[in-house]
């Protein structure tokens, strides 16, 4: 069965269109208007191995939060859409993922419980026009949508690009391993997630 989705959202603020494929080949084609975030929302999708389409606009002349929560809900649905009843997939994952100077930890629980924990602090409050600050938000509205535990935790660095990048990375290798199918059982003494 195709683990793919087409996700639309339209509000007074953004207008989004996101295609995900959980089992794609790692190509993206992203168009945000914010350029670093479509960077790293490349990263993720390409060391993922997800196929994402993006096509996004907002009132970014107030600044890029609306967008980039938004995105964050979107990608949270087509996550758990993706994944379905979860039957047979692997379930936990972790990565330590280093970029230079930078040392990221990420790990997922996709047990049907949003939750995010995001220890991160940032030199640089801004880059390229998107303040830092607002992907605690957008890895917050991912969680809700999606109903999955994500921890994020910075180890060490400071370039602030490098601590983001490898995050989105991080996250993509870290989801790719959770959601793969490894059996055919629900990966719950429960019977159900």
């Amino acid at each position: 069965m195709a683990r793919k989705t087409n996700i639309k959202r339209k509000t007074k603020e953004t207008d989004i269109t996101l295609n995900f494929n959980l089992d794609g080949k790692g190509n993206a084609k992203i168009d945000t208007g914010i350029p670093f975030f479509d960077h790293v929302l490349s990263s993720f999708a390409r060391h993922g191995n997800f196929d994402l389409n993006i096509s996004a606009e907002g009132d970014l002349e107030v600044g890029p939060h609306h967008l980039v929560e938004d995105l964050g809900i979107c990608l949270g649905k087509a996550i758990k859409d993706c994944i379905g009843d979860k039957k047979g997939i692997k379930r936990f994952s972790f990565m330590v993922l280093p970029m230079d100077d930078a040392e990221v930890r990420v790990s997922m629980d996709l047990g049907g419980r949003p939750y995010l924990r995001f220890n991160v602090d940032l030199l640089c409050e801004e880059l390229d026009g998107m303040e830092t600050s607002l992907l605690e938000d957008f890895f917050k509205a991912v969680t809700d949508n999606g109903f999955f535990n994500l921890h994020i935790n910075k180890n060490v660095g400071l370039n602030s690009h490098h601590i983001i990048e490898a995050i989105f990375k991080a996250f993509g290798i870290t989801l790719f391993n959770a959601s793969r199918i490894i059996g055919d059982n629900i990966p719950s003494t429960k019977g159900i997630i």
